[in-house]
């Protein structure tokens, strides 16, 4: 069993799992293109062999991903790619490591469209990898504020996002020590239904221990059981940390004041 400072930093750390997590939903376009570069699917759809000789004159080479981007059967300037290539763009940047290339992108999906929910997730939990806490909160609470527009989601994806933000957020004004403040975003979760999906039950947990830690750094011991009791229902794990909590010795306050580590 890791101790609760590990488990806080694991679950920071989670932000790069978040970004897999984009980068696995984009990854449908990935398998098109590659689909379509296919001989045999490229004769069942009538279109012209890649394998035959192409005038020099009408092609051009790409400026590493930054010049153009490929889509199915169309090449598009930068400018010209929706919120949605340029957001799947992006996150083909972040999983080679160019975070700089992925950033510019994301600001530039965020000119097209300022409140797109996705795209304001990833910078919040960028922005917070560099440790800028204030503008990523900022960005992570537009996206709550888009996601409450119309009343609570009920799609699967937007739970998820509402979930991750409100996350990120409460963990972004925590390490500002905004505790109370963050709690507010913490708490916003635990009223949620329990999500049946598995990655956004996995966030969801995730939020309930973050705000069990939060408010026993403030001293409310009772509040902090109570969800540590309900995590105990999902894995009996957690026990240890409802143990670590009600013992003279508890370190669940030292967590939140650890949880300055750069290590995302």
């Amino acid at each position: 069993m890791m101790s609760l400072e590990n488990y806080w930093s694991c679950v920071i750390a989670d932000d790069q799992g978040s970004l897999l997590y984009w980068a696995a939903n984009s990854s449908l376009t990935l398998v098109q293109q590659l689909a379509f570069k296919h001989p045999l699917v490229r004769e069942k759809l009538g279109l012209p062999d890649k394998s035959a000789p192409v005038d020099p004159r009408n092609s051009r080479e790409m400026d590493g991903l930054e010049a153009t981007f490929t889509v199915p059967l169309v090449k598009k300037p930068i400018q010209g790619l929706s919120v949605l290539e340029l957001f799947n763009l992006s996150i083909k940047h972040l999983s080679k490591g160019e975070q700089d290339r992925a950033v510019r992108l994301l600001r530039l999906a965020l000119e097209k469209d300022p409140e797109y929910a996705r795209v304001l997730i990833v910078m919040g939990q960028l922005l917070m990898k560099d440790e800028k806490l204030a503008e990523a909160t900022e960005y992570l609470e537009r996206a709550i504020s888009k996601l409450l527009l119309t009343g609570h989601p009920t799609e699967v994806e937007e739970i998820d996002h509402l979930i991750l933000a409100s996350l990120w957020a409460g963990v972004a004004l925590a390490k500002q020590g905004k505790v109370a403040e963050g709690i507010v975003h913490l708490e916003r979760i635990a009223n949620m239904k329990e999500p049946e999906d598995t990655k956004s039950k996995t966030h969801y947990c995730d939020g309930l221990f973050m705000l069990s830690s939060a408010l026993a750094s403030i001293g409310r011991d009772a509040e902090a059981a109570k969800y540590l009791q309900i995590l105990t229902t999902y894995d009996p794990a957690y026990a240890t940390y409802l143990k670590d909590l009600e013992s003279k010795d508890n370190n669940f306050a030292e967590d939140l004041a650890n949880s300055k580590r750069k290590d995302y």
